[in-house]
């Protein structure tokens, strides 16, 4: 096998394909993220399928004294799949790694200025998305954002949003679009909205989107990932285009998983 065979066969992995659903996974998604009980049977089973392969293909990595469980890798990718639960194909096909800090970690932020000078500064996260295929979250941070899926605050689905922006290269807002026709109002969508959410943040007034979604278009992207579904039915009344938007690239509804409580 020469080099350039072993290359390709390094960056372009043979899918392992799926491992097997246990029962007791169901118990883990029951407890831990609520919102899968309130599933139609039929997504269930979809949710069960992405995750079979999503745990098979990708590398799951304590980090900080942490010991990874089956409880941290299931509930991490359950929240993940069900960005993905009616796409077609593997899920997050260019993510490798997930590693997992038992609670906000250190990280490096590195900026360069307008003269080319390179910044570096410490800051402290519940999570990251990069697009060289890995996410990082903090544990204790996963499981509130799961415990709680009324409050549009989410680390794993804003870090899987930007998995998805990042599929197309650097996160823009603008993720790829099954339909290439839809690039153009997608674009204008994450322009508007987040020149909206930014006169609102400075005016202090209060939204339905985190107002850290103003910070640039691919964390108004990700922000309005969380609240499509953890606020569906606010979204759809506040934001009704947005929410349309969001449902045709999800190709899913949660405002029908909330229709009681």
């Amino acid at each position: 096998m020469n080099f350039w065979t072993r290359l390709a066969q390094w960056l372009n992995p043979p899918d392992p394909g799926p491992v097997e659903f246990k029962p007791e996974w169901a118990e883990i998604l029951t407890a831990n993220i609520p919102v899968y009980s309130r599933l139609p049977t039929n997504f269930q089973t979809q949710l069960h399928e992405k995750l079979t392969h999503f745990v098979a293909q990708k590398h799951f990595e304590a980090c900080g004294d942490l010991e990874l469980t089956d409880e941290m890798v299931l509930t991490v990718a359950g929240q993940a799949c069900l960005l993905v639960l009616n796409h077609p194909g593997p899920p997050f096909p260019k993510l490798r790694s997930v590693l997992i800090y038992p609670s906000a970690y250190k990280a490096t932020h590195t900026t360069v200025d307008a003269l080319g000078i390179v910044h570096q500064q410490e800051v402290v996260r519940l999570g990251e998305s990069s697009s060289n295929g890995t996410v990082v979250l903090a544990w204790d941070s996963v499981l509130q954002g799961a415990g709680n899926c009324f409050d549009g605050h989410n680390v794993t689905m804003h870090e899987f949003a930007h998995q998805l922006d990042q599929a197309r290269g650097r996160a823009d807002g603008i993720p790829f679009l099954q339909n290439p026709n839809r690039y153009a109002r997608w674009a204008e969508m994450v322009e508007t909205g987040h020149d909206r959410l930014e006169r609102m943040s400075a005016a202090g007034k209060r939204t339905v989107l985190d107002k850290y979604g103003a910070t640039n278009h691919a964390e108004y992207f990700a922000v309005a990932t969380e609240a499509f579904f953890e606020k569906p039915r606010q979204l759809v009344r506040k934001q009704p285009e947005l929410y349309a938007e969001l449902k045709t690239f999800y190709q899913t509804d949660p405002a029908q998983w909330f229709t009681q409580g």
